[in-house]
């Protein structure tokens, strides 16, 4: 063998083992009944600013137990995170928790404070509402014939 072949690569390396990690969140996710809808994510909590042990609300509003309290302030498990923003939602601080992610049709989304969350939420809900619409009555005279049909 030479030394090419001997040599690791470093990037098959990362690969693989981000391979292995996924599969075990999707593993570890699947037990716990939760869908992931992100593609990819990461979580950070600004140690600085959390009040922590004054309220803990991130911690109750966590639907798969991925933030605890341990050893003096809020830590995390990864590869538990969903990236809801549920914690963000529940935060009495601003910009506390910063949640970045990224949809698997490729849209990212980033935000830190309950109102970006609440925006975020109400677009998605209307282009939902849109999209189901749309597919109802996919003209003025289909929605037309429904409401005629329907007397």
């Amino acid at each position: 063998m030479s030394s090419k072949e001997k040599s690791l690569d470093i990037f098959q390396m990362l690969y693989e083992s981000a391979k292995k990690r996924l599969e075990e969140k999707t593993r570890l996710l699947d037990s716990l009944g939760v869908k992931e809808y992100f593609s990819e994510g990461s979580i950070r909590i600004n140690k600085r600013t959390c009040k922590g042990i004054e309220c803990k609300l991130c911690i109750e509003a966590c639907p798969t137990d991925a933030l605890y309290w341990g050893y003096g302030d809020v830590k995390i498990i990864e590869d538990l995170c969903i990236y809801c923003a549920a914690c963000v939602l529940s935060c009495i601080v601003d910009n506390c928790i910063q949640v970045k992610r990224k949809r698997t049709d490729g849209k990212n989304e980033n935000f830190g404070t309950p109102s970006e969350v609440s925006k975020l939420l109400k677009n998605i809900s209307s282009k939902r509402r849109l999209t189901v619409t749309n597919r109802r009555f996919p003209s003025i005279e289909r929605y037309l014939e429904e409401i005629v049909s329907s007397k």
